[in-house]
């Protein structure tokens, strides 16, 4: 193979073009997930890392993730990669994924969203997701949580790409409101009620795996960003496409680089899930018992 072919070839896998058995590939992942007798899901949870939460009595499961995948997949430190089923109402199935796929682990756009787009798929109209970022303002502290509203894409990837088929969305989404106002509005509501402190904010997606520079935490402020992490943006664009209405409440670990004189560590980030899963948990069992969130 001569240098011009090496090229073309390094230039087709940047492009990200979803595969050809994209379809294929998804239709059996459903077909699988029909063979464990579970119930189609109206709603789908995705947690994110030191955040994997009871959230009620379960119905179905738990399977390892790899079981619904058509390709091979590994877990990252804090992310069990479970999925399992309960009905926090009757007649509410709820599709938990407990961890997710994260882009840094080598997957492709595609890959990344797949447990998101099956879920559309199954029938699931609402996605509530997780995360842990690190907070951009001064006054974050580990703990915090933050109910997002809007996002940066910076990761330089969008699940979009290529040819999809035409019935899951349009070819240009718009992402005005990707981040459902009223499932905002209804979280913001209960977290009152509770007594959860709970801000808002613009999260930025980045790449990683590796923390951002006190630099580039001053552009990602500077861009509008409230808090950043290595999540989420493939996941919403995805969903949003797909017609799935999005809520994500992100739990602040640390303080951005910069803004502590501490280094910040993976320890770091799940010491803090573990210490936010009481708030987290009881936030979003209430939103998910909600009668308005369907």
């Amino acid at each position: 193979m001569n240098e011009s072919e090496d090229l073309e070839g390094l230039v087709h896998r940047t492009i990200d073009e979803p595969p050809d058995d994209l379809t294929e590939s998804h239709k059996s992942a459903v077909e699988r997930f029909d063979l464990l007798g579970w119930p189609r899901p109206e709603v789908a949870v995705v947690s994110g890392s030191g955040l994997a939460v009871d959230l009620g009595e379960r119905t179905n499961g738990p399977v390892q993730l790899e079981f619904l995948l058509p390709f091979g997949s590994h877990a990252v430190e804090g992310h069990p990669h479970a999925v399992e089923m309960f009905e926090p109402l009757p007649g509410r199935p709820v599709l938990y994924f407990k961890g997710r796929l994260h882009s840094y682990q080598g997957y492709d756009a595609h890959q990344t969203v797949f447990p998101v787009r099956l879920a559309a798929l199954l029938g699931a109209k609402v996605l509530v997701m997780t995360n842990a970022t690190g907070g951009l303002q001064p006054h974050h502290r580990p703990g915090d949580l933050v109910l997002i509203r809007d996002h940066i894409n910076l990761t330089g990837l969008n699940p979009l790409r290529g040819q999809l088929p035409p019935e899951w969305g349009p070819r240009f989404p718009d992402m005005g409101a990707a981040y459902d106002p009223r499932l905002r509005e209804l979280t913001r509501r209960i977290a009152g009620e509770l007594g959860i402190p709970l801000t808002d904010g613009v999260y930025a997606g980045v790449a990683g795996p590796s923390y951002e520079t006190p630099a580039e935490v001053r552009m990602l402020r500077m861009l509008g960003g409230d808090v950043t992490g290595m999540s989420t943006v493939l996941e919403v664009i995805a969903a949003h496409h797909m017609g799935m209405r999005c809520l994500c409440v992100s739990m602040v670990s640390n303080p951005a680089a910069g803004l502590s004189e501490v280094p910040v560590t993976h320890e770091e980030v799940l010491a803090a899930g573990q210490a936010a899963a009481g708030n987290v948990q009881a936030l979003l069992g209430a939103v998910l018992r909600a009668p308005e969130l369907i």
